[in-house]
């Protein structure tokens, strides 16, 4: 199963220095039940975009939590074994945890597909969104207008093996 784990650079960073995602449990967004019924497709690269995109939202999250970080949006597509990442049912339909998987143990960042990452370009806008997210959740439709730029970015795909370089 493919899952898209939201980071944030920092994030990147330490898993790269200690080889692994993690410690457990590791929320990550997937192609799940509520996901599918949400999109209303079958078309399974388009779910995965979608799921993509929710972890791309977390990541924002983590950015407005954490001022010192990089304005960049991070997400780790990982393959792990079915039944390793498992959706919360009393969560399923929840709006805010559509594709949200738990997977209990750190994963190896081996077993890491790729990365994706905000161009440099993306940094302002980002930036507005994570100090916006706080108000946009209250309502407010100018902060969400703000919060909708930064997913006029698209992330960037990085393999693997360019992890040091993305980090430095």
């Amino acid at each position: 199963m493919r899952v898209y784990v939201p980071l944030t650079l920092s994030g990147l960073a330490e898993a790269h220095k200690t080889g692994e995602l993690g410690p457990g449990p590791l929320t990550a967004y997937a192609v799940t039940p509520a996901l599918r019924e949400w999109y209303v497709s079958d078309d399974i690269e388009e779910l995965e975009y979608a799921a993509l995109s929710r972890a791309a939202q977390a990541s924002l999250r983590l950015l407005a939590v954490d001022p010192q970080v990089p304005r960049r949006r991070v997400v780790v597509a990982l393959d792990v074994p079915d039944g390793q990442a498992v959706a919360d049912p009393d969560r399923g339909l929840d709006q805010s945890a559509l594709g949200e998987v738990r997977i209990a143990a750190a994963v190896r960042l081996t077993e890491a597909a790729a990365v994706h990452l905000d161009a440099g370009d993306a940094e302002r806008d980002v930036a507005a969104a994570a100090d916006a997210l706080g108000a946009a959740d209250l309502g407010d439709d100018d902060a969400q207008f703000t919060v909708d730029g930064a997913e006029d970015h698209e992330l960037m795909w990085y393999a693997t093996q360019e992890i040091p370089n993305l980090i430095e």
